[in-house]
């Protein structure tokens, strides 16, 4: 009985094969598509993919490391909870003992945090390389809104886990952040129309937030229970569901080659014209074997990022000591400098969720069945255009809100020192109520019907030469009557980006839609466009409110 012989013996015998759907391992086509389709793990791919699915440069890994970090965080934060305890008198010292008195448990805590935020990095990037190559099309139109939700649940998840080291830093972020919520339409007490339901302070959705009117005990024990036990448990059933879903609606990569002579206008990376032309291979080992790999260097990356950096710990929250500046956490410091444009409902509540739905509008309103499985840079322009424009967009809001916000949230480089005081913003003015009311009203109806009924289309690259001479001559006139280089520059530039995202491109690209997908492609291109332009004018002119019912707190 040699071990060959004995290794036999035991993969055939009744216990092994009980537990195990394999025999013993031949290597063929069949047992390796047997493999897959009996492990629990490898059950989740295909017997076979396209060679494309396999390349680096076309997923880059980013679902497989998303659902990695997902269990390192998982594995992570019970390992925590066995050494935390969420009081306000403990939760601090709790921290420090797993710096100082626990075995490992500075690493520990260091990977929960760092697998943190690389999560929320790699999710942001797998949507984004999700739509780059059209895999929300259908028939995955449902598990692109899946998605959608993963994405906002992986935020609050982030959110939720910032208040419980009970720091200085994370108290008054969480502060920040959840002040956004008294800003909620008819929910929140500073909310428009909440005065209508009688809301106040110890009854809006803050308060239920908080479980108070401050951050404090209540606030720390909910956001424990909300960070360990509920939002896992429903962000771990639609990871569920989201794969079974991208098993069942197939993988989105398309072949690689086009079979035949192509046009020059189908581009360069033109899919085959039948699935059938391409031969495909086996998801084991071939996938498998770089999802392990692509697994190994994440780990290795959060292992010896958690050793060579610790995650930020400051003094003890003090409640009646305010920093400044007081920032919510990175991923919500866009929100927090949009403040400066918008009031807190329209910054904090209107805009979140208008993306939120935007995104998952997106696969019902776009019908372009190209670039499903591809980098299509040349099959959608105008799509793949406004979605990285407003990616762009929400990044600079963060770089802005992050780097550039001094004490007061003043404007400072980032090469400047804080020391060093600033002058206060100069006055604001608005405009009168029946000026923003026609402007609102031309801005969208404008806005929604011209590109629909100028029949004519309109050249794209004379359109553009034409606006920027005419831009010239137009400021040279405006710079004479007492306005700043600067207000011409930045009036002409904003000015350009309705011109080019709302106006346009709409014209070449959406004037064909049906009616109903027309009208919601406009309505969210339109806000998205008006986010800039009110941008423009209160960085340019000083312009607060466009139209203001200070009496509702309805201020746009």
């Amino acid at each position: 009985m040699n071990f060959p012989n004995l290794k036999a013996a035991l993969i055939n015998s009744q216990i092994w094969r009980s537990i195990f759907r394999s025999g013993i391992w031949k290597d063929t086509p069949r047992d390796r598509a047997g493999h897959v389709i009996g492990n629990l793990w490898l059950h989740l791919h295909p017997v076979r993919i396209r060679p494309r699915a396999l390349q680096w440069t076309y997923t880059w890994g980013l679902g497989g490391i998303s659902f990695l970090l997902f269990l390192i965080l998982t594995v992570t934060g019970v390992f925590l909870m066995f050494y935390y305890r969420p009081t306000m008198e403990l939760a601090y010292r709790d921290m420090k003992d797993l710096e100082f008195a626990i075995t490992l448990g500075k690493l520990l805590r260091n990977s929960h945090r760092w697998a943190a935020q690389a999560m929320l990095v790699a999710v942001i990037l797998h949507m984004i390389r999700v739509y780059l190559t059209g895999a929300y099309k259908k028939p995955r139109e449902f598990n692109w809104c899946i998605g959608v939700l993963l994405l906002t649940l992986t935020l609050f998840l982030s959110f939720t886990g910032y208040l419980l080291p009970w720091d200085q830093l994370d108290i008054w972020a969480v502060t920040v952040g959840t002040n956004l919520a008294a800003a909620t339409p008819f929910l929140g007490y500073e909310g428009p129309f909440s005065s209508l339901l009688g809301v106040h302070v110890a009854n809006d959705v803050r308060f239920v937030l908080l479980g108070g009117t401050v951050v404090g005990e209540n606030t720390l024990l909910r956001f424990y229970v909300l960070h360990c036990v509920f939002v896992p448990l429903v962000a771990g059933a639609l990871i569920m569901l989201h794969f079974w879903r991208i098993r069942k609606d197939s993988f989105s990569a398309a072949p690689l080659a086009l079979p035949g002579p192509r046009s020059s206008a189908e581009g360069a990376a033109a899919p085959l014209s039948s699935a059938s032309d391409e031969e495909k291979v086996e998801v084991w080992p071939h996938l498998v074997l770089r999802e392990y790999v692509a697994a190994g260097f994440t780990v290795l990356f959060i292992l010896l990022w958690s050793i060579l950096q610790n995650a930020p710990l400051e003094e003890l929250a003090n409640p009646t000591v305010t920093p400044n500046p007081s920032k919510a956490p990175w991923y919500f410091v866009g929100l927090q400098e949009l403040l400066r444009y918008f009031d807190p409902w329209i910054a904090g509540v209107m805009i979140p969720n208008l993306i939120i739905v935007g995104l998952m509008a997106i696969p019902y309103v776009n019908p372009n069945p190209k670039g499903v499985g591809y980098y299509a840079w040349r099959e959608s322009p105008f799509a793949i255009a406004t979605f990285l424009f407003g990616i762009l967009l929400w990044f600079v809001l963060i770089f802005i809100g992050y780097f550039c916000r001094g004490p007061n949230f003043a404007w400072y480089w980032p090469w400047e020192s804080w020391l060093v005081h600033k002058a206060p913003p100069p006055p604001t003015w608005d405009l009168p109520l029946w000026a923003g009311a026609l402007l609102l009203l031309f801005y969208f109806g404008f806005g929604i019907l011209g590109p629909r009924f100028l029949q004519r289309e309109i050249s794209f690259k004379p359109a553009v030469i034409f606006y920027w001479i005419f831009a010239a001559a137009a400021g040279a006139a405006i710079y004479l009557f007492g306005f700043t280089a600067g207000q011409v520059a930045a009036l002409f530039f904003f000015l350009f980006v309705y011109y080019l995202f709302g106006f346009l491109m709409p014209q070449r690209y959406l004037r064909d839609l049906s009616w109903p997908r027309y009208l919601t492609a406009m309505v969210f291109l339109l806000m998205m466009v008006g986010v800039v332009l009110k941008i423009g004018a209160m960085v340019g002119f000083n312009l607060h409110y466009i139209l203001a019912l200070p009496q509702y707190n309805f201020n746009i």
